[in-house]
């Protein structure tokens, strides 16, 4: 699987940086970090959606925060690498 964070000023401002983070952490904590790549995006062009935006394996994926990354992580990364 491949996430691309999306780091352009919009999603920057919305907390990409933070989202990444706990990308980072679920993955280790989970021990997937040999099956997700992470990358870093310059714009996915989704800036009017609220939160951060990423794309995985090619779809984009948009409004990403805090307080919903837990339900994120868990159906969009952790249910599918784990199958």
């Amino acid at each position: 699987m491949k996430i691309e964070v999306c780091f352009g000023s919009s999603c920057h401002v919305k907390g990409s940086k933070s989202i990444l983070e706990l990308l980072k952490t679920e993955l280790k904590k989970n021990g997937l970090e040999d099956k997700v790549e992470l990358a870093g995006s310059i714009c996915l062009g989704a800036c009017k959606e609220n939160g951060a935006n990423m794309k995985i394996d090619g779809e984009i994926v948009t409004g990403i925060t805090k307080e919903n990354f837990p339900e994120f992580f868990k159906t969009r990364v952790l249910d599918v690498v784990k199958k």
